[in-house]
C-alpha cells in the first residue's frame, strides 16, 4: 500500500488564513505538543509577515513567542515560509539580510523551509538553500499553480525540472493559492511535475476556497503526490487547506497508509475552536464552488485586506467590483502568480482603479518597480497601454533611476545600531515605536484565559461595534482587534 505523509498547517496557513496571522504563543502552545506527537512529516510555523502583525497588533515578541512554542515540538521538524528576495511587506530585502532572516530562523530550531518567488528568481532560492545547508536544514522549492492562457502543463513541468535542479532543494512544493486546479487538469498536469520532479518529492498544497481542494488532494495522491498539506478542522476549509481529518479518512479509503495518530485529532481541535471563539476569530468554515473565484484568482488571505481597505473608503459594498477588476488587472500586468507580494500589488491597484474611477490614475511605487523588472521578469508581457500609464506617473524617473540597494551585513547592522541578527531584523520589520509598545508590553504571555469574565466581556464588545477595527485596553489586555468576518 503506498504512503501518504501529512504535513500540519495548523499553525500557519490555517491562522494565516481565518485569524489573520495573530495567533498568539498563548494560543497554540497548549495544543503544539500534541501536534508534535501526532506524526506529521513537518508542522508549519513561522513566517516573516507573522512576526510583523504580533508586534503591531498584539504587542508581541515573535522571537521569544517562537521559541517558547519550538520547545514544545521535538520530535516533528518545523517549517519556516519565505519569499526568496522580501522579507516583509511589497518591497524587496537586501540579499544579506534574507540571508540572516534564514541564519536566524534556524538557530531559533526551524529545519524545513517552503522558499518561494513569484517570479521564478531562481539564483535567489539557490542562495538562500545554500544558506539553509549550513544548518543541515530540508528546502521545499516552491511552484505555483495558476490558470492563464500562457500556463501551460508543460510551462509547470518547465519551472519544476529547473527547481529541482538546484542541489539544495530537496522537495518539490505544487502550491495552489486560489484552489482552482480541479480533477480534470490534475490528471494530466500532476504526472508531468512528478516526473519533471526527477525522484524529488512532491508535496501539494491548496486553500479550499472554491470548495474542490479536497477532491483535488483526492485525485493528485493518486497521480504521485506524497505529501498533502491540511490543518485541524477548525483551522481548515473556507480561505484554508482541507481538514487533516477529513483527509485521512479519504487516504485510507484511497488505500494509502499514514502516520498519523488519529486520537489526537479531538484535543487539537477543541482547543482551536475555543480559541477562535473566544477571541471572535473565524473557525469551522466552508466554500461555496463560485467560477469567479477562477476569473480573479485571489488568495484567500488577501480577501479580509480588501474588504478593510473598501472600508476605509466607506466602499464595502464594491468588493465584487473590486474582485472584478482584479481579474482584469492581473491580466495587464502579465498573468503573475496570485501570491505575495504581487497579489498585493494587483489588488490594491484594483481598489484604487475602483476607488479613484480612474484606472491606474494613481500607481503605488511598488506597482512601478514591478513594471520597471525590479521583482523578476512578468511571465508575459505587461499590456503596452497600462506601461504607457505607469510611465506618465509623476515617480516614474526616480523609479527607475534608483534600483533597490544591496547594503551589506555590516553596513544593515551599522545602520540599524545593533551587533544580534534577531533585534536588526525586528528593526527592520517594523518602526521602532511599534517595537518600543511591543517592549512595553512585557514577557510573551503562556496561558490564554479562555473562561475569564473579561474575555467574556470582549466578545460582548466585538459582537456589538460596527468599525472593522477597534482596540481593548484593560488591566491585563491591549489588544487591536479584526474583525475578520466581516
Amino acid at each position: 500500500m503506498p504512503h501518504l505523509d501529512f504535513l500540519d498547517e495548523t499553525l500557519r496557513d490555517g491562522q494565516q488564513s481565518l485569524w489573520g496571522m495573530r495567533m498568539q504563543a498563548a494560543h497554540a502552545l497548549p495544543v503544539a505538543g500534541t501536534l508534535d506527537r501526532t506524526g506529521f512529516s513537518r508542522i508549519d510555523l513561522a513566517a516573516s509577515s507573522f512576526m510583523e502583525v504580533l508586534i503591531k497588533f498584539c504587542r508581541e515578541d515573535p522571537w521569544a513567542g517562537l521559541d517558547l512554542i519550538q520547545a514544545q515540538i521535538t520530535r516533528t521538524p518545523t517549517r519556516g515560509g519565505m519569499r526568496s528576495n522580501a522579507a516583509v511587506s511589497m518591497g524587496i530585502t537586501p540579499p544579506d539580510l534574507m540571508d540572516a532572516w534564514m541564519r536566524q530562523l534556524n538557530r531559533h530550531g526551524v529545519r524545513s523551509f517552503w522558499i518561494y518567488d513569484v517570479l521564478y528568481n531562481f539564483h535567489h532560492i539557490d542562495r538562500l538553500a545554500r544558506v539553509a545547508k549550513e544548518f543541515g536544514s530540508e528546502i521545499a522549492g516552491t511552484v505555483f499553480f495558476t490558470q492563464s492562457p500562457i500556463h501551460t502543463d508543460e510551462l509547470f513541468a518547465e519551472q519544476v525540472a529547473n527547481m529541482a535542479a538546484i542541489d539544495g532543494v530537496d522537495t518539490i512544493l505544487f502550491y495552489d493559492t486560489a484552489g482552482v486546479l480541479l480533477p480534470d487538469r490534475i490528471r494530466t498536469l500532476v504526472p508531468k511535475i512528478v516526473a519533471a520532479a526527477g525522484g524529488k518529492p512532491v508535496e501539494m498544497h491548496s486553500n479550499n476556497l472554491m470548495g474542490t481542494s479536497t477532491l483535488a488532494y483526492c485525485e493528485a495522491i493518486q497521480h504521485g503526490v506524497s505529501v498533502i498539506h491540511t490543518a485541524s478542522r477548525p483551522m481548515a476549509n473556507g480561505p484554508s487547506v482541507p481538514s487533516t481529518e477529513v483527509m485521512v479518512r479519504n487516504a485510507e479509503v484511497l488505500g494509502f497508509t499514514h502516520s498519523l495518530d488519529t486520537s489526537l485529532f479531538p484535543a487539537v481541535a477543541d482547543h482551536m475552536e475555543r480559541v477562535g471563539n473566544a477571541m471572535g476569530y473565524l473557525v469551522n468554515q466552508a466554500s461555496e464552488y463560485d467560477l469567479t473565484n477562477i476569473s480573479h484568482q485571489v488568495p484567500g488571505g488577501m480577501t479580509g485586506t480588501l474588504k478593510a481597505q473598501l472600508a476605509q473608503y466607506e466602499m464595502s459594498h464594491r468588493l465584487d467590483e473590486v474582485f472584478e477588476e482584479a481579474g482584469r488587472v492581473r491580466r495587464e500586468l502579465g498573468y503573475p502568480i496570485m501570491a505575495t507580494p504581487v497579489s498585493q500589488l494587483v489588488g490594491i491597484q484594483a481598489v484604487l482603479n475602483v476607488v479613484t474611477g480612474d484606472r491606474y490614475s494613481v500607481v503605488p511605487t511598488e506597482n512601478l518597480m514591478y513594471a520597471a523588472g525590479y521583482y523578476g521578469t512578468p511571465p508575459a508581457p505587461i499590456d503596452a497601454a497600462i506601461m504607457d500609464r505607469m510611465m506618465e506617473q509623476p515617480r516614474w524617473k526616480e523609479v527607475v533611476s534608483n534600483p533597490p540597494e544591496e547594503p551589506s551585513i555590516d553596513e544593515l547592522r551599522r545602520t540599524y545600531d545593533t551587533t544580534n541578527d534577531d533585534e536588526l531584523i525586528l528593526r527592520f520589520l517594523v518602526p521602532e515605536t511599534d517595537l518600543a509598545a511591543m517592549r512595553a508590553a512585557g514577557p510573551v504571555r503562556q496561558e490564554f484565559p479562555m473562561g475569564s469574565e473579561e474575555i467574556e466581556q470582549i466578545r460582548s464588545l466585538m459582537r456589538s461595534v460596527n468599525t472593522p477595527y477597534f482596540r481593548v485596553s484593560t488591566e491585563n489586555y491591549d489588544l487591536s482587534v479584526a474583525k475578520l468576518g466581516e
